[in-house]
């Protein structure tokens, strides 16, 4: 498996792995992905593929977002075709957009999942570091990453980029 840069040929691919990874003709993710790459908050060297035998069978991309006026990353969508599901796929994607963020000096990665499957990153609620989202019921679901560039007095109210709120 390869993880690599999301290119312009990859596009139809991303769609059709987020299409089945969240089982539906049209989920809002795929919706999602395009309006966050045309939009303000795209940073294209923060979108990956996972490429097997020359088919893109994941995606994940990162986002610009903010705390308070911070400029900080937002993780998602992620996703990763059904067949290869638990094989390590989506651990290998978040390890590269991770890396990718933090070798960029970004101080946080911050996401909505799930509560028993991204800790294995860092990933820790956001209250406990005094951030919380926005939209107050996201507030269970919400969660932090640390990175190396963390400042203990960046706090405050998350907001992700405007598509998030167009769902």
């Amino acid at each position: 498996m390869l993880i690599r840069r999301e290119t312009a040929h990859d596009v139809a691919a991303i769609a059709e792995v987020h299409r089945q990874a969240f089982d539906g003709d049209a989920p809002v993710e795929v919706d999602l992905v395009e309006r966050l790459r045309t939009g303000p908050a795209w940073i294209p060297p923060l979108s990956f593929v996972a490429e097997w035998h020359d088919s893109v069978i994941g995606h994940v991309c990162l986002t610009r977002a903010t705390v308070a006026s911070t400029p900080v990353l937002a993780l998602g969508p992620i996703g990763v075709l059904p067949g290869h599901q638990l094989g390590g796929v989506g651990s290998a994607l978040m390890h590269a957009a991770l890396g990718a963020a933090d070798s960029r000096d970004e101080p946080l990665v911050a996401l909505l999942g799930h509560l028993e499957y991204y800790p294995r990153f860092g990933f820790v609620a956001g209250s406990s570091l005094g951030i919380e989202p926005d939209e107050p019921s996201w507030s269970s679901h919400f969660q932090v990453r640390r990175l190396t560039t963390w400042d203990t007095a960046l706090s405050g109210m998350f907001r992700y980029a405007a598509p998030f709120y167009q769902l």
